[in-house]
């Protein structure tokens, strides 16, 4: 299938305007990292804790906010996870200890101050907040069916059925102690009418980040980029020449400029997902490159008496049609993802529709004119060029 039949189209001579445009948002990028935003990292990279906050319905962010602030954690970030209609929210709290006790309270803090503006009865227990252990506990004071020795083990497998139907049939947040018939006895759901509430919300997780470990993610998430491009170089230093290797690592460090760039200008978070999303469409990229790469090779073959310009050119209008048809369909993909995928892929759905497209770009209006861009500095240099071939043969053109 071809979407065009012999194009011919002057990409050589928009180049200045391939530069510009490359030029404007690489700036654009670097100085909104440099002096606006920097490299805005999430928890993944900083270290702090998340906390997974399910609604009974629309929360309010304004109390969400007091409340967070009311227990202490006057920076943190409150964003939506998933659609509207989940009533979920992800409250991201700065970097304080790191042990297991701190974790424990932070959670106590966060579910005390959520009461407070969210509904909370004093000295009885919330089971949308509650695990087993605690309501077994609570349940096993009561004894509400007088089981005596064999309390425990009935009182345990109670707990775990009210948990589960909670947390599976429920989304975490039961309305009313009500919902529980035919999950628990009915003289256990009396028992938890008069000692027990359910709260308008649910801490469905509390995740840590620690500073050392957020360290070390962002070295090895440095060092996995660098690595990639290095590991390209080689190959295609090998396979074609060390300037064809060289033109796709720069249009792929130019993409990844971009796309980080974009990030810091739209302040958002990067984490390792989105380094995911970074080194995939570095291999896109570099696949896209390479295509192009391969029938300029080809092309350098038939056409001896034509210049590297002509044949650069000759290379991306026959190579057209598949770049836009691959590209296309691969970032109607991702669109949708971005647009349905959820707060969740967001950033990641975000990175690859920002990365195909300068991806793309960059293999038109990048790599290729910088075969030609080394073969004019060579003939300004020497008189002759060397026009890339096959690795291990030149062809020489005289001026």
């Amino acid at each position: 299938m071809e979407l065009f039949k012999s194009t011919n189209i002057d990409f050589l001579g928009k180049k200045w305007y391939f530069l510009g445009f490359s030029l404007i948002f690489s700036i654009a990028g670097v100085l909104s990292i440099a002096f606006w935003h920097h490299i805005p990292l999430g928890v993944d990279f900083k270290g702090g804790t998340l906390v997974d906050v399910k609604f009974a319905g629309a929360p309010d962010y304004n109390k969400v906010r007091r409340a967070v602030d009311d227990s202490g954690y006057h920076d943190a970030e409150i964003q939506r996870l998933g659609a509207a209609a989940q009533n979920e929210l992800i409250i991201r709290l700065p970097q304080r200890e790191t042990s297991e006790q701190s974790l424990d309270r932070g959670r106590s803090e966060i579910i005390a101050a959520m009461e407070k503006y969210f509904g909370g009865e004093q000295g009885k227990l919330d089971l949308n907040n509650s695990g087993p252990s605690q309501i077994a506990s609570y349940l096993l004071e009561k004894d509400p069916l007088q089981l005596g020795a064999l309390a425990a083990t009935r009182y345990n497998d109670i707990a775990r059925q009210i948990t589960d139907f909670r947390d599976k049939n429920r989304s975490g947040v039961l309305s009313s102690v009500d919902e529980l018939s035919g999950v628990a006895p009915p003289q256990v759901i009396n028992a938890l009418k008069q000692g027990a509430f359910t709260s308008h919300f649910a801490v469905r997780s509390v995740q840590i980040v620690g500073p050392q470990v957020g360290a070390q993610l962002r070295k090895q998430a440095a060092l996995a980029t660098l690595y990639s491009l290095a590991g390209m170089l080689v190959y295609l230093a090998f396979r074609f020449e060390w300037i064809y290797g060289v033109a796709a690592v720069v249009a792929v460090f130019h993409d990844t400029l971009i796309t980080v760039g974009a990030f810091s200008l739209t302040n958002k978070e990067i984490t390792l997902t989105v380094i995911a999303a970074i080194l995939t469409l570095i291999g896109y990229s570099m696949n896209d490159t390479i295509v192009i790469f391969d029938r300029i090779r080809e092309n350098i073959k038939l056409y001896r008496r034509e210049s590297l310009s002509e044949i650069v050119n000759r290379s991306i209008n026959q190579t057209l049609s598949r770049t836009v048809l691959t590209s296309g369909l691969t970032f109607l993909t991702v669109l949708s993802l971005y647009l349905f995928g959820g707060e969740v892929l967001h950033g990641f759905s975000f990175a690859l529709v920002i990365g195909i497209l300068i991806g793309t770009y960059s293999s038109i209006a990048v790599a290729a004119p910088m075969l030609v861009a080394y073969q004019d500095w060579r003939l300004a240099r020497t008189g002759t060029a060397a026009v890339p071939g096959v690795a291990g043969r030149r062809t020489k053109l005289r001026a």
